[in-house]
């Protein structure tokens, strides 16, 4: 039944309520109006006298009125439930509707930042990648020394060229990192000169270059600490000329 239908037969048993109590009232008037002992009356008197009606007849039209008014009371209260049923079940949906929108919103949320840490791990490995595959190389040789020794002593702040390292490592060792010299005065006073710039062990204990190995038998260290020491005595390995 639609809703205009359900207004309709709302309207009709109100109607029929109203007319029940407007007879019921006009018969109640009409009843207290008879003489209680009055035997006839004319006949213009009794055509134009309402209807008496009964206690019992009064009682049963009372109750009709008063069963129908329930009804009407009834279905009233029924549509009131169903609307607040009604509600209740939007209420509901969309409370689930809502839920279900920040569920996603987080998960798209927690998904972009995975995303984003994704991509920086991603960044941090190519550049450690990058910065690995810039990691120079060097000969394992005595070019390969003296280049690794001269970016050492750069960063060091150590000054000496190419020439001057060359130079006094051929005079002093050929190029051999395993010199050793046992017969001069160092050799006598138990220290004797060794590596390819001949440093005698407190000379490169002294010396040392951090980030170096601690052995005059490592040609990097040995040419390292050599060029430290020369840089403090004469300024500069390219100023020795000689024994030093």
């Amino acid at each position: 039944m639609s809703k205009n239908s359900h207004s309709r037969a709302l309207t009709k048993r109100h109607k029929v309520a109203i007319a029940g109590v407007a007879t019921l009232g006009a018969a109640a008037l009409a009843f207290s109006a008879v003489p209680g002992n009055a035997e006839t009356t004319t006949s213009e008197a009794a055509s134009s006298a309402k209807v008496a009606y009964s206690s019992e007849q009064l009682e049963g039209l009372r109750s009709d009125v008063t069963e129908q008014l329930a009804g009407v009371s009834l279905q009233s209260q029924a549509a009131e439930a169903a609307a607040k049923k009604k509600a209740a079940a939007k209420a509901a949906s969309e409370a689930a509707a809502k839920k279900k929108a920040a569920a996603e919103a987080a998960a798209k949320k927690k998904a972009e930042q995975a995303r984003k840490a994704k991509e920086a791990a991603s960044r941090s490995a190519k550049r450690a990648a990058i910065k690995a595959a810039a990691v120079k190389t060097y000969a394992n040789n005595l070019d390969g020394w003296i280049k690794e020794s001269l970016d050492i002593m750069k960063s060091k702040g150590i000054p000496g060229t190419y020439n001057g390292l060359y130079r006094n490592i051929i005079r002093e060792s050929s190029g051999n990192p395993n010199a050793i010299n046992n017969w001069d005065v160092n050799a006598v006073n138990g220290t004797p000169s060794i590596g390819l710039l001949q440093i005698i062990k407190p000379t490169f204990d002294a010396y040392h270059v951090s980030g170096t190995p601690f052995s005059q038998y490592d040609p990097v260290a040995n040419i390292v600490a050599s060029a430290n020491y020369a840089a403090d005595k004469y300024g500069s390995i390219d100023n020795v000329n000689g024994a030093y």
